[in-house]
């Protein structure tokens, strides 16, 4: 049995890692909880979604203090991620959270995107060199740093933003991984001139309010575990304060490349042993399903 100092521990790995990689909690903390921990999926999924959010908030006012976000793309993100989620959530709630597939369907969607993850991270060097070298070829000629043209290249291109948002809606919502690595890549794909902070603090700030209306549309179903969150963030929030601190002493490149074959390995493994076992009936169900038996002796006896 697992108890705070477990989860504390977890949460300052999780954090440490985070603060040297820069690499999203959602994509360590959900499969560490499921594997590790033994929590259901529904609940690792629930309470990593508002980890994440918590977790995120931080350096989202880091990012605008810097005036690094993109509101226009934020906003366009969030027009097609929010709806998304509430209607991906409802989905889940309303057909699936009894259905004997619920689990494999979370878990195998969990193994899709930590694949994705982790190939992110591995080759996150190779993708960034490619597009720095078309930045580089264009400088001269685009001023995309400047923020009246970056607003006009997203209204231009703001269906794609949107519909890049429902999907990250969708997925995000059902696994509580892909808002950092997987939004930052589309990103990069859509926008290849615009300055890489600015992708990040703009992909930060759309994280942050997509893994709360994920997260609170989860507590809802009673998919959050409260005193795992607490215990969880006690561990990270300093643990990634020292690692950011630290993260130039440390063999970063060497970190992410082990951290992205451990989240690739993870991931196949969900999708080829997703978790199938049916979920516990609902208190409202069982409670029905007991009224119905004592109807049905009760008629017998007569």
């Amino acid at each position: 049995m697992f108890g705070p100092l477990e989860f504390i521990m977890a949460g300052v790995l999780v954090g440490f890692c985070v603060g040297i990689t820069g690499v999203g909690g959602g994509s360590l903390m959900t499969p560490i909880l499921i594997s590790l921990f033994r929590i259901e999926p529904h609940i690792a999924i629930g309470t990593d979604l508002l980890y994440a959010a918590i977790s995120k908030f931080c350096g989202s006012l880091v990012h605008a203090k810097k005036l690094n976000i993109v509101w226009p793309i934020v906003i366009w993100l969030a027009v097609g991620s929010i709806p998304a989620s509430f209607a991906t959530h409802w989905v889940l709630d309303t057909y699936l959270s009894q259905s004997s597939s619920y689990k494999a369907v979370l878990t195998t969607v969990l193994g899709f995107m930590l694949t994705l993850t982790g190939l992110s991270i591995m080759f996150r060097g190779h993708i960034e060199r490619f597009f720095n070298k078309f930045r580089q070829a264009n400088t001269q000629d685009d001023m995309t740093s400047d923020l009246e043209n970056v607003n006009f290249q997203a209204k231009n291109k703001r269906l794609y933003i949107v519909i890049m948002g429902i999907v990250l809606g969708i997925f995000v919502t059902l696994s509580s991984v892909g808002a950092g690595a997987f939004g930052i890549m589309a990103l990069v794909l859509m926008f290849p001139n615009l300055p890489m902070i600015r992708i990040i603090g703009s992909d930060v700030v759309h994280a942050v309010l997509l893994t709360f209306v994920a997260g609170m549309g989860h507590m809802t179903s009673g998919n959050v575990d409260f005193h795992l969150l607490g215990w969880l963030l006690c561990g990270s929030i300093p643990a990634i304060i020292v690692g950011t601190l630290i993260s130039s002493r440390l063999p970063e490149k060497l970190i992410r490349k082990i951290l992205g074959i451990t989240l690739f390995a993870l991931g196949v493994n969900f999708m080829i042993n997703p978790v199938k076992a049916k979920p516990v009936a609902k208190p409202e169900t069982a409670m029905m399903i007991q009224s119905t038996s004592h109807a049905e002796i009760k008629t017998v006896n007569v």
